[in-house]
């Protein structure tokens, strides 16, 4: 049997901006082979998520999870906090 959980896309980024009330925004990068010359290009998406506890900071590695529509631009929220900013 495949749990809700399972199903949910689960991405790993880092926190760009922290100045709103419980979200923050959240830039996941990826690499991406350009069609024509296959050169390989990083691409970055930006994502707002949610975070109840305004725990994250800025430069924070966190992982977020796909969840329902919470406001007109947020469907994601924070699982965990993978790395401190300033543990590097």
């Amino acid at each position: 049997m495949v749990t809700e959980s399972s199903r949910r896309q689960v991405k790993v980024g880092r926190v760009v901006s922290d100045k709103m009330n419980k979200t923050v925004t959240v830039a996941v990068d990826y690499l991406k082979p350009h069609p024509l010359y296959r050169k390989i290009i990083r691409k970055t998406n930006k994502f707002h998520a949610h975070d109840e506890e305004n725990s994250c900071r800025l430069g924070d590695v966190v992982r977020i999870e796909e969840t329902r529509p919470l406001s007109k631009t947020k469907r994601w929220r924070v699982v965990e906090i993978v790395q401190r900013a300033d543990e590097e």
